[in-house]
């Protein structure tokens, strides 16, 4: 992988460790508490026998073929992906509001693992894109044994930056995709101009498209009070003024957003998931998984 070197320092190693951890936690702590594997979808065909050879696992030996021709057979499969996972991170500048566990980044990549990691546990095909005003880091969707560790990389890699171009995004992604799969779009949506329209680019696709709406608190809540400096993360715009004066308009100003959101989603038949950055990723997780068992199988 190019620049993979800047992965060994020990700093970086650790903060991607630490990546793979939480998702590990999230995943395995939701698991804890299932009654069935909520696999997003698989299933395995017998491919061929193979002659028995030392070191192979008994379990694997076909005891009808030995009982008839008296020789130790190996049943072989055939792992069939019936899903390809694509995860697509916002990494605009309005990503990074927030600090430590909020951050809206940092929850949205930690997010993102967790998905990456609970998909590749169960062998399914798992790739990431993260963008701003276009598409800035690409992992092809694979299900091999390295692939969580590309992806951790290339989530630690970036930090929020930039500009929002969803819908340029979404046209370049559409694109590229070589087949239908489940697309998770994980963003704040602030600064984007056309979101039907970017949502419609991959609905054309086939795909099946869940976005998880990610907000801060303060965004939500609008909890200042006295004299204030709001500054835009991806504009030079800035306004002095007291908060309780604003309070009444934002709230209403971003509930009309909420709603024209959801029906955006509703219209194109895609999963809407409103997060908080303060709550907790084992809930996240639960709610969308529980979702997807009651949804029909994706077919391709």
């Amino acid at each position: 992988m190019p620049g993979s070197k800047k992965y060994l320092r020990p700093d970086v190693t650790d903060r991607i460790r630490r990546l793979e951890l939480t998702a590990r936690r999230v995943v395995e702590g939701f698991l804890t508490g299932m009654h069935r594997s909520p696999y997003f979808g698989q299933s395995i065909e017998f491919l061929q026998h193979r002659q028995y050879a030392r070191g192979d696992e008994i379990r694997h030996i076909d005891w009808k073929v030995y009982a008839r021709q008296d020789r130790l057979h190996i049943k072989q499969y055939e792992e069939e992906t019936n899903l390809r996972l694509t995860l697509i991170v916002d990494r605009s500048a309005s990503m990074a509001y927030g600090d430590g566990e909020s951050n809206k980044f940092d929850y949205s990549a930690s997010l993102a693992a967790s998905l990456a990691y609970l998909a590749l546990r169960q062998k399914d095909a798992c790739g990431l894109i993260t963008f701003d005003t276009k598409v800035r880091g690409n992992v092809p969707a694979k299900s091999n044994q390295h692939q969580l560790n590309r992806i951790l990389a290339q989530l630690d890699a970036v930090g929020a930056d930039g500009r929002t171009d969803l819908v340029r995004v979404c046209k370049e992604v559409a694109q590229s995709l070589p087949r239908r799969g489940l697309v998770v779009l994980v963003s704040d949506l602030l600064g984007v101009d056309s979101l039907v329209e970017g949502l419609r680019l991959l609905r054309s696709r086939g795909h099946d498209v869940s976005l998880f709406h990610v907000l801060h608190d303060h965004e939500l809540d609008f909890p200042f009070d006295g004299a204030t400096r709001f500054e835009g993360l991806e504009s030079d715009d800035f306004l002095n003024c007291n908060p309780r004066a604003l309070r009444e308009g934002y709230v209403q100003a971003l509930e009309e957003f909420l709603q024209q959101t959801r029906k955006v989603c509703g219209r194109l038949s895609i999963d809407y998931w409103q997060v908080r950055t303060s709550q907790s990723l084992d809930a996240v997780l639960a709610s969308f998984l529980s979702s997807r068992q009651k949804l029909p199988k994706l077919k391709h």
